[in-house]
């Protein structure tokens, strides 16, 4: 497990405190519109489990890198 630093983003699971490495988008198509897109942020760790979760739900629309995210209502970088 990596620790962040204090401005580092951190995984979105219940309790974890490790840097983010990977950008869950997704989105709820019953209250979102479908170019909507929210993120979770995952470790290593918990990609996998997160993405499960969202997938089993019929949420999960990518996965990408951190470093290779890019907001689809930005354009910039998440963070």
């Amino acid at each position: 497990m990596t620790v962040p630093d204090h401005d580092a983003p951190i995984c979105s699971a219940r309790g974890c405190r490790a840097a983010a490495v990977w950008v869950l988008a997704w989105n709820n198509p019953k209250i979102h519109t479908p170019e909507r897109r929210k993120t979770w942020l995952a470790c290593e760790e918990h990609r996998e489990h997160l993405s499960k979760f969202l997938g089993v739900r019929g949420f999960l629309k990518d996965v990408v890198r951190l470093e290779d995210w890019k907001s689809p209502e930005s354009g910039s970088p998440a963070g």
